[in-house]
């Protein structure tokens, strides 16, 4: 059995569906098929999820939405159309958004939540209808009725591990199962959904229910690149990784793959396959546990900006029990979450997001460590970016971070950290957020030139 997650691009447009269709019934196997909500059809387009947003919005400010609900509608009308689908799917999407708008405002977050599941659980009733006028055995299953609960943290839910027991079932579901990506529901029965690209973490959670032998997730590129294309041109592709590089390259800025969506298969074994829609046939990008033709240490590149050094320094630090504990003690005062911490025996680097941090709470915890901690010196830095060179190859090589550090001193760029974790199948770098394509350039034609 396969579980296949189809992306927004692949079900922007009529044309879209019916190629995924057609994908879909190509193999018995893929028996269970996640949907994410439409997606833009051309560059300039609106993905259907950002006009739920906007709709929501307006409602909760303005009162009214009926402008924007009737875009939604009509986008989901077009493609019922031109699907040649009857007119009774649309009556259905339509009643089920104007339900929606109609909802209690109270709780902001709920409502929004209500509103942005819309696009993933309406384009699921689309795909379902259109296969079974097809002639072919496909249900539509609310993700309430198969029991995917989630906390009821709206925006950022996480899978309860009771999920798994309960979707179990759809492995002996008949015909083709067509199910919503991005939000299941609390125990108290509200919509809640995943963090945005959450369908890639529906498939995955799926599949490690029903045991999948594998898991498909189709997007529009052919392949995972070993770096990005819109920096480098005609990068690599990469055939296979292991599921710890593709952790590492996705939290540091790789969007084909949700950074959360690994944890499920990875705990069950369960190999994942990236194709692309648009040409089935290539071989696409292959996760797994192991991969045995490791050619050279770095599998991929990757970076991310938005982030800020607090940068502290006390003298006779590494002798001062409960240092650090104190240190992050302050941070969770004030809620907020650190990526990194690279230290000294004399000082010690905080890496967050700097969304994160405004100037009124950089200025609180600024002067909170001051007094509490009596450093010697504490500076934020503001707009650096991660780069970061992946592969398990790393282990085994000596004199990676020696080349990394010189192609990129090569290019004029001053390293702000170096950074590297124990199981060394990651390498980071820190570098002014201005630098950090000029960095990636750099790294890419020292390990792939």
């Amino acid at each position: 059995m396969k579980v296949a997650k189809f992306g927004g691009t692949s079900l922007a447009s009529a044309d879209q569906i019916r190629k995924v269709c057609s994908i879909i019934v190509s193999d018995p196997e893929r028996k269970i098929v996640v949907v994410s909500a439409p997606g833009k059809r051309c560059k300039d387009d609106i993905k259907v999820t950002d006009l739920l947003i906007a709709c929501a919005k307006a409602k909760l400010e303005k009162g009214a939405a009926e402008k924007e609900l009737e875009n939604i509608i009509a986008r989901f009308a077009d493609i019922a159309k031109e699907l040649g689908l009857p007119f009774k799917i649309i009556n259905t999407i339509a009643l089920d958004l104007e339900n929606r708008i109609k909802g209690d405002t109270r709780n902001k977050e709920k409502f929004m939540d209500s509103l942005k599941a819309a696009g993933e659980d309406n384009c699921a009733k689309l795909v379902a209808a259109y296969l079974e006028s097809t002639g072919v055995e496909a249900h539509y299953v609310n993700p309430k009725d198969a029991g995917l609960l989630l906390s009821d943290e709206f925006g950022n839910a996480q899978v309860l591990p009771q999920s798994y027991e309960n979707l179990k079932t759809l492995k002996n579901a008949p015909g083709i199962t067509i199910f919503p990506g991005f939000f299941g529901y609390s125990i108290n029965g509200d919509v809640v959904t995943l963090p945005r690209g959450g369908s890639d973490i529906t498939g995955s959670v799926l599949a490690a229910a029903v045991d999948a032998d594998m898991y498909e997730n189709f997007t529009d590129v052919d392949s995972v690149y070993s770096v990005n294309p819109n920096i480098v041109p005609n990068p690599e592709p990469i055939h296979e990784l292991t599921y710890r590089e593709m952790r590492e390259l996705s939290y540091a800025g790789f969007s084909v793959f949700h950074e959360e969506a690994l944890v499920p298969v990875y705990l069950k074994g369960i190999p994942v396959r990236i194709k692309n829609t648009n040409n089935p046939d290539a071989p696409g990008t292959t996760i797994l546990k192991e991969r045995g033709n490791i050619t050279r240490p770095v599998a991929g590149i990757a970076s991310d900006s938005g982030f800020c050094f607090i940068y502290i320094s006390k003298y006779l630090m590494n002798r001062e029990v409960g240092f650090g504990r104190r240190i992050l003690q302050i941070l969770e005062d004030e809620q907020l979450s650190y990526e990194h911490m690279p230290s000294g025996i004399d000082n010690i680097s905080i890496i967050i997001r700097q969304n994160q941090l405004d100037a009124s709470k950089e200025a609180r915890v600024v002067k909170r460590i001051k007094e509490e901690m009596s450093v010697d010196d504490i500076s934020v830095q503001r707009d650096l970016a991660l780069v970061m060179i992946v592969g398990e190859g790393m282990q085994h090589t000596i004199g990676v971070a020696a080349r990394a550090a010189a192609a990129i001193s090569g290019s004029s760029i001053n390293l702000e950290m170096i950074n590297q974790g124990s199981s060394e199948v990651s390498m980071m770098f820190g570098v002014m957020a201005q630098d950090s394509a000029k960095a990636v350039k750099a790294l890419y034609e020292e390990f792939f030139k």
